[in-house]
């Protein structure tokens, strides 16, 4: 009987200490999680003031959170009176687990935050990135959205912007076309450059500044080739385009100019 009692004693002590404890780890998570979601706003404010990308903001205030929260984690395990330093080797080791499985991910969202802090493009510009060209739908922590003017989707990984080259069509607000024509030896290049010129005058979606520039730009061996370079919006880029293309061709036919035909030196007629 005696026995019983002491252990009922050592009972209710182990239960009172124990239970003291964990009143104690519960309320520091309870009042904890409030403040780390508080701090987690706060950061979340502050990143906006220094004028970060809002594709970043929630990023930043989830990781803020997440990281007071597992500190929190441990704090409690600790006032629990559980042995730190093997959970942490545990974690450690799941962390690197972790990390090689998804070491390309990983490169894809260092790359994600690097493109919403430097903004080497931003929602909404044109780019190209291994030839594939389109507009910035959307930038997430792992890849970039980009609508292509034929309306495809593509999904490329944030990896891939950062270690290759990135053609920012829309970072000057405006953007040159490229245009080549081609007139044979014979015809007149004063002619043909003044109609061009004149051509180029009518099409609505061009600017008017910067001016355009037309210059003959190789002898090819049966023919010359001009290049047409007007400026246009980046949003108008494929309208400008197919305007100029039309009414260069137009304005050849009703100036009666010749061109050379590809696979010959043949000489044919412009029609309507």
């Amino acid at each position: 009987m005696e026995s019983f009692n002491i252990d009922m004693q050592q009972l209710t002590h182990d239960a009172i200490q124990y239970g003291t404890k964990l009143a104690i780890a519960l309320l520091v998570l309870f009042i904890g999680f409030k403040l780390a979601n508080r701090v987690a706003r706060m950061a979340k404010k502050a990143m906006e003031r220094l004028g970060l990308s809002e594709n970043l903001l929630p990023f930043i205030g989830s990781l803020v959170g997440i990281s007071l929260k597992v500190l929190l984690l441990l704090s409690a395990a600790a006032i629990m009176g559980l042995e730190m330093s093997s959970f942490v080797a545990i974690l450690a080791a799941a962390g690197f687990a972790v990390g090689l499985a998804l070491q390309g991910s990983l490169s894809n969202f260092a790359a994600g935050i690097l493109i919403l802090v430097f903004r080497p493009y931003k929602v909404g510009d044109w780019i190209e990135v291994e030839d594939r060209f389109g507009k910035v739908e959307e930038i997430q922590i792992f890849n970039t959205i980009i609508v292509t003017p034929g309306m495809k989707t593509l999904i490329i990984p944030n990896s891939h912007s950062i270690n290759n080259i990135v053609t920012n069509y829309s970072s000057k607000g405006v953007v040159r076309l490229e245009i080549r024509v081609t007139m044979p030896y014979s015809e007149s290049y004063p002619k043909v450059e003044q109609a061009i010129r004149k051509t180029l005058q009518s099409c609505h979606k061009l600017l008017e500044q910067p001016e355009p520039e037309v210059g003959i730009e190789t002898y090819d061996s049966h023919n010359i080739v001009i290049v047409v370079r007007p400026y246009a919006l980046p949003d108008d880029y494929w309208e400008a385009t197919f305007e100029v293309n039309r009414k260069i061709k137009t304005t050849f036919h009703q100036c009666n100019i010749q061109i050379a035909y590809s696979e010959g030196i043949e000489l044919g007629e412009i029609g309507d």
